[in-house]
């Protein structure tokens, strides 16, 4: 998974890419909205984050329009399965839908996806962000 390009077309938004890339799998999806009001997607994670002990079921966040839903479930060991969902144009003829499901450890690489994504949709163009620990690749299989 990779969130990038981010703009800000106001001060209200900023539209982001989220691509998605496995084994047969290459998906785009251009100008996701993220809403500088409200819940968004790095609360989401910081809200992971912090209950890295863990929690039952399944926790889901998407965007206004559900071009991109991300679900989340908590595995012994301390894993975290984020699966996420890139729907663009549901009502299109053709409308299409890929998923991608990424393992993470909950403490330390979750910790460090939220500050990334905060940084991504909070930096304004031409600042940068502020560096993160270098941490291990997420797991692409669940854990064992």
């Amino acid at each position: 998974m990779r969130l990038c390009a981010p703009s800000r077309p106001d001060e209200d938004r900023v539209l982001y890419t989220v691509e998605a890339s496995a084994p047969g799998l290459a998906a785009r999806v251009d100008a996701v909205v993220s809403w500088n009001q409200g819940t968004g997607l790095a609360p989401f994670l910081e809200a992971l984050a912090t209950d890295f002990r863990g929690w039952d079921g399944q926790r889901v966040w998407q965007t206004d329009n559900r071009d991109l839903t991300v679900s989340a479930v908590f595995r012994s060991g301390g894993h975290v399965g984020l699966t996420w969902t890139l729907h663009p144009w549901r009502s299109a003829a053709g409308g299409w839908e890929a998923s991608v499901t990424t393992w993470l450890d909950a403490g330390e690489q979750l910790s460090a996806l939220a500050v990334d994504v905060r940084c991504l949709l909070t930096a304004w163009p031409g600042r940068a962000c502020r560096a993160t620990a270098r941490r291990p690749r997420p797991r692409t299989a669940p854990p064992r």
